[in-house]
């Protein structure tokens, strides 16, 4: 009879790999190794070899970035999407494009069982799984750190390395590790480690080199960098010109937001399962993407519209977060995203300098601003009525008269 096959979400890590090795024993199975190409540039190398030489029967390294980029970044960038104001969801929003990519795989190869590496504390374990669920609901899955038997083999690092030792696994770690480190086309993300100290400054000179895409806010040049870029249906599709697709734009943004030391977040987060936990991110390209967004949007987005849209933000950024990207809710709110951005078309100019996005220009071919409306000298289109102002007034302020005699009487 032919072997159970299992797709692992594999990275060449430590983790990983000894999940291979330890899958393959354990349920006498054929492990078909699956690696997503969404940025991570040289942690890629040799990791087909290496997870050959582990015991993979077969290994799947997909370049998806373009997908990422177009179907994944671009969307939620529409939707405003910020995590409890200041996470813009670079490692969530990974996810779904990987549990899908694996699904498409085990149905390719006949698998029965889709695993992964996602500790029993986090966020991925449940992202990775409610994507499975949405998908492919007949697919099992296994989650070895969940599994009593495997936190019996393995209780710490050091029995994870000496394992490694003793089966020839090629992997390069020591038993202390001054932090965990997670990098996409949207951002690189650094937990656990001496950063489980809310009061370590991750920001001071002695801790630089932790930081991959972004230069210090005090080594960015002195001198300031203007950028347009342009939108379609809120879209970027251009930088000073230049028209590019998604996956192009994040890369240049990356380059020009790293260099100015733009998207360094810090912060502490509610996990969805139900604890606290210190981030620090870099997001260079996003953050100048949010930023120019959100101000092509200020001239262009009708004002019920955008609180329409802005009440959702928290509830789709939790959404993302939490997993239920696939989910109808999602998809739902989406829709009306979409429809938001039907005008969200013109150039924005930005200042790119030290750390900071400095507004320098904006205009559309179909602005709602109307400076003649809006200016304080005489208006030359008789649009705007400043008499009209005092019943406007006056019927706002009616129940505000009722409710403060009705206090006044008791």
């Amino acid at each position: 009879m032919a072997k159970e096959k299992i797709v692992l979400a594999y990275s060449g890590g430590l983790d990983t790999s000894i999940i291979l090795k330890w899958l393959k024993e354990t349920y006498d199975a054929e492990i078909i190794a699956f690696t997503a190409d969404i940025g991570q540039k040289e942690e890629l190398d040799g990791l087909e070899e290496k997870a050959l030489a582990t015991g993979a029967s077969k290994v799947y390294i997909d370049d998806l970035r373009d997908e990422f980029a177009k179907d994944f970044i671009y969307p939620m960038f529409q939707a405003g999407a910020l995590y409890e104001g200041q996470y813009l969801l670079g490692t969530s929003i990974a996810r779904p494009l990987i549990a899908k990519r694996m699904v498409e795989i085990a149905r390719a190869e006949g698998a029965t069982a889709i695993a992964h590496g996602a500790t029993g504390k986090g966020n991925d374990q449940v992202r990775f799984e409610l994507g499975v669920a949405a998908l492919a609901p007949d697919i099992d899955v296994i989650a070895p750190w969940r599994l009593e038997e495997f936190r019996n083999d393995f209780p710490g690092r050091a029995e994870m390395i000496a394992f490694a030792e003793k089966h020839g696994i090629p992997v390069t770690a020591s038993a202390a590790k001054p932090y965990s480190m997670d990098r996409n086309l949207l951002h690189i993300s650094y937990e656990s480690g001496v950063l489980e100290d809310p009061w370590f400054d991750a920001s001071a000179p002695e801790n630089k080199e932790m930081f991959l895409l972004s230069a210090s806010p005090e080594d960015a040049p002195d001198e300031a960098e203007y950028l347009d870029l342009e939108f379609a249906q809120g879209n970027c599709v251009a930088l000073n010109g230049e028209k590019l697709n998604p996956l192009q734009v994040m890369e240049k943004l990356n380059e020009l937001g790293g260099k100015h030391g733009i998207g360094r977040v810090d912060m502490v987060e509610n996990r969805f399962v139900g604890m606290k936990s210190r981030g620090v991110y870099e997001t260079p390209g996003g953050t100048i993407l949010f930023t120019a967004h959100r101000k092509m949007e200020s001239i262009t987005m009708d004002r019920e519209v955008m609180n329409l849209r802005d009440s959702l933000i928290t509830r789709y950024s939790t959404l993302v977060y939490n997993g239920f990207w696939f989910a109808p809710e999602r998809l739902a709110v989406q829709a009306l995203v979409t429809e938001s951005q039907k005008n969200v078309s013109g150039t924005v100019r930005v200042k790119l300098y030290k750390g900071n996005i400095i507004a320098a220009g904006v205009k559309s071919p179909v602005s709602l601003y109307n400076p003649d409306i809006a200016t304080m000298e005489a208006d030359p289109t008789q649009a705007y009525d400043q008499g009209d102002a005092t019943g406007f007034i006056r019927l706002n302020a009616l129940r505000l008269k009722v409710s403060t005699g009705v206090e006044q009487n008791q």
